[in-house]
């Protein structure tokens, strides 16, 4: 799916990370969408804040053990927001398999200054891959 790209944060999910059906938790997954989202974002902004998640969609369960790669892809850049699609795989049984699309989200940040007020996001190239 995503081979020969490096990936935002990459995480095995642990047994505190699951929920009663003995899957990981979704609200662990979105904790790691946002930092993997905050990676790409962090190229065009020195302080930002999450301010929605769009479109997430979990399409295949996350198991204990699965080594997690969480790829983040800017997609706009506006006056003071950001918007970044992560996309999530699982490799199952330690990689020996082929990676599994398992969930994907639209992040929207918004550029502060010190005081947690919108500024102008000031570097808006956008690496082509």
């Amino acid at each position: 799916m995503n081979e020969g790209r490096s990936p935002a944060i990459r995480v095995t999910l642990m047994p505190k990370d699951t929920n009663v059906h003995g899957t990981i938790f979704g609200g662990v997954l979105l904790s790691h969408l946002d930092l993997a989202g905050a990676v790409a974002a962090r190229r065009h902004c020195d302080r930002m804040v999450t301010v929605k998640m769009t479109e997430v969609v979990f399409h295949e369960p996350v198991f204990v053990g699965d080594l997690v790669s969480f790829y983040a892809d800017v997609l706009r850049i506006g006056n003071t927001s950001i918007t970044v699609k992560v996309t999530v795989e699982a490799s199952r049984h330690w990689g020996a398999g082929e990676a599994t699309k398992v969930t994907e989200a639209e992040i929207v940040y918004v550029n502060v200054d010190e005081n947690r007020r919108p500024v102008p996001i000031t570097r808006r190239e956008i690496a082509a891959g």
